[in-house]
C-alpha cells in the first residue's frame, strides 16, 4: 500500500506546481446596505501559506480590513482547553464495548503504527477526535501537510498580533458539536474502523480536494463532498450539516457586512455549490464577486 500512498503524493506535488497560478478564491462582498465592502477568502489547509502570492491582491485586500470573521477562533486558549475536554469519553462510556475484540486490537496496533500511540494511552478519547488525529497523520506522512507552513490560520494570527479583532462564527459550544458530537457515537466508531481499514480513500479524496482548491473549483468541491459515491469521512451527511449552518451564518454575518471591512476566511468546503455560503450570501441580496487585479477598490 505505501507505493499508492507515495505515488499520490508525487502526484500532488506536480499538481500544486502546475495550476496554482489558476486559482480564484477570493471574492468581494457589497451591496445590501453595507457601508464598505468585505472579502471572503477560502482556505485548505493542506496548501502552505506561500500560496496566497498567487492570489490577487489578497494582502491589499485583508489591510483594507478591520476585522477578520473565521469559523472558530483559535486564539482563544480557554476555549481550546474546553475543546479538549470535551474531546474525553464520559467515564461510564468504554470504547472497548463498541468493537469485536479483534476490531479493537487492529485500531490499537494501526494507532501505534501511524501516531505512536495506542488505546491503552487514547481509549477515553471520543473516536471522532481519533479518526482526526489519525487523518492528520495520513496528511503529514503522505500529503504533506505542515501545520506550521498552512495558510489556514494565519490571517488569523496576523490579526490577533496586530490587535485587530477576530471573531468566530462559531461558539465554544456549537464548535465541540462539530468537531465531536454531529455524528451518533456508534457511527463515529464504525467511522474510525473505516478509516484505519481504508486509509487511502481518505488520502485520495484530501488530495482531490486540494487539486479543485487549487484551481479555484469551489463548486467542484462541494459537489465532490455531497456526492453518492463519496465514502470518507467527510460525507454527504456532513454536508447536509455545512448547507444548514451557512444559512446560520449568513445570519451572524449581517451585522458585520453591513458595517464592512470585514476579512472572512474560511474553509473552502463551505464556500461552493448551489447551497454554499457564497450563493447563500447572494441569496440574502449581497453581491459577492471574484476579486482579481482590475476590478479591486472600483466603486462600491
Amino acid at each position: 500500500m505505501n507505493h499508492i500512498f507515495r505515488y499520490i503524493a508525487v502526484i500532488s506535488l506536480f499538481s500544486f506546481v502546475v495550476v496554482s497560478a489558476k486559482a480564484q478564491l477570493l471574492y468581494e462582498i457589497s451591496g445590501n446596505g453595507a457601508k464598505q465592502k468585505s472579502y471572503l477568502l477560502g482556505t485548505n489547509r493542506l496548501v502552505e501559506m506561500q500560496f496566497l502570492d498567487t492570489i490577487p491582491n489578497v494582502f491589499k485586500c485583508f489591510s483594507q480590513c478591520n476585522k477578520v470573521i473565521t469559523e472558530f477562533t483559535m486564539q482563544d486558549y480557554e476555549a481550546i482547553s474546553a475543546l479538549r475536554q470535551a474531546a474525553l469519553l464520559p467515564d461510564s462510556v468504554k470504547l472497548s464495548n463498541f468493537y469485536s475484540e479483534t476490531e479493537y486490537e487492529y485500531i490499537d496496533n494501526s494507532l501505534r503504527i501511524t501516531l505512536g500511540m495506542g488505546l491503552d494511552k487514547l481509549c477515553r478519547m471520543k473516536p471522532s477526535y481519533l479518526t482526526e488525529m489519525y487523518r492528520v497523520e495520513l496528511m503529514k506522512q503522505w500529503l504533506q501537510y505542515d501545520e506550521q507552513k498552512s495558510m489556514e490560520s494565519l490571517f488569523e494570527s496576523v490579526a490577533a498580533e496586530r490587535d485587530i479583532p477576530v471573531i468566530g462564527l462559531d461558539n465554544i459550544g456549537e464548535t465541540m458539536y462539530m468537531l465531536f458530537d454531529r455524528e451518533p457515537f456508534h457511527w463515529q466508531c464504525k467511522e474510525l474502523l473505516k478509516v484505519i481499514q481504508y486509509p487511502e480513500n481518505e488520502v485520495r479524496q484530501e488530495r482531490t480536494l486540494r487539486d479543485m482548491y487549487l484551481n479555484g473549483r469551489l463548486s467542484d468541491i462541494a459537489y465532490q463532498i455531497e456526492g453518492p459515491d463519496n465514502t470518507t469521512s467527510i460525507s454527504f451527511s456532513d454536508y447536509k450539516v455545512y448547507c444548514q449552518r451557512n444559512k446560520e451564518w449568513v445570519k451572524r454575518l449581517k451585522p458585520h457586512l453591513t458595517q464592512g471591512g470585514c476579512f472572512i476566511t474560511l474553509n473552502a468546503i463551505y464556500l461552493g455549490g448551489d447551497k454554499g455560503l457564497i450563493e447563500q450570501l447572494r441569496a440574502a441580496g449581497y453581491r459577492v464577486r471574484p476579486v482579481n487585479r482590475n476590478n479591486l477598490f472600483k466603486q462600491q
